[in-house]
């Protein structure tokens, strides 16, 4: 396939909140920072490219937060396409603090919940968010307490829509009592299916399903292995036929690849493009560690 004909539209799209139509290939921003999710990147403009070529490519989901960096992934995203295309949608969270790479500590007591959504209102240069997700529960703060500050900045205008970050079934029923939930991120990819209850769950309320760590496949890439045997006949990569895989594993996942170059990101809009059959679909299916 020649990169003209490349556009994330071919993954179909899904509507987040009942009015946030997107292509369902999107891009997740983590990457673009530091080592350890700290600090700069090596190459900023490179990483302002990725961002530029993935609007280019069809991607009008773009999910970030506040911690990546902090505030680095934030700011390049507002540096890279600001003023934003008006179907572009930009996800961000709140509710993990930073002391140094690779450290990561819930908070979620109002005041800091909502100082940070107003720092990522002005680092995005946005004057509402799209989609908000609490990045974690803290388990020290009451959870009507957390979910409620992000009802009220939503009744201020300041977030269109709510989501959750690496959650029990049980903890999406208790959030749907207090706030109406948009969208649910946990690690799901073709080798770790932890979320599978809370994928079904999601499907059963349309929300939207977003899997982090999407490209990993683990053991199963195993040279000689049903997915290497696939992506071989296939022609494409293993990463390619895991995020193909998940595009049609359920009608509301939403993948977000994350990478800190063009090429890999030009990778992985192919696999909108990549078409399983029946049986490789059945057969993947069947995978995981």
């Amino acid at each position: 396939m020649t990169t003209e004909n490349l556009n994330a539209a071919a993954s179909g799209t899904f509507t987040i909140g009942g009015d946030l139509k997107v292509n369902r290939l999107g891009y997740g921003s983590m990457q673009l920072t530091g080592q350890g999710v700290w600090g700069d990147p090596k190459d900023p403009d490179e990483a302002v490219r990725v961002l530029q070529r993935a609007v280019e490519l069809g991607v009008n989901f773009i999910d970030t937060a506040d911690s990546y960096g902090p505030f680095v992934a934030e700011q390049l995203i507002r540096k890279a396409l600001h003023p934003y295309k008006d179907d572009l949608i930009i996800a961000t969270k709140a509710g993990l603090t930073r002391s140094g790479p690779n450290d990561w500590r819930p908070v979620g007591r109002p005041e800091y919940l909502r100082q940070q959504a107003e720092l990522s209102l002005r680092h995005l240069g946005l004057e509402r968010i799209d989609l908000f997700q609490l990045h974690r529960i803290d388990p020290q703060v009451p959870l009507e307490d957390q979910l409620g500050e992000l009802e009220k900045l939503r009744q201020e205008g300041k977030i269109r829509h709510i989501g959750l970050s690496e959650v029990s079934v049980e903890e999406l029923h208790e959030a749907s009592k207090i706030t109406k939930i948009a969208s649910v991120q946990n690690l799901y990819n073709l080798s770790t299916r932890k979320a599978e209850a809370l994928l079904q769950e999601a499907e059963k309320h349309e929300i939207a399903f977003i899997p982090w760590f999407p490209l990993a496949t683990g053991k199963l890439a195993r040279e000689g292995g049903p997915l290497d045997e696939i992506s071989k006949r296939l022609d494409a990569k293993p990463a390619q036929v895991a995020l193909a895989w998940l595009l049609r594993r359920s009608p509301v996942m939403l993948p977000i690849p994350g990478t800190s170059t063009v090429a890999h990101l030009d990778e992985n809009i192919e696999a909108a493009h990549l078409q399983l059959s029946d049986e490789d679909f059945e057969t993947l299916d069947k995978l995981s560690e």
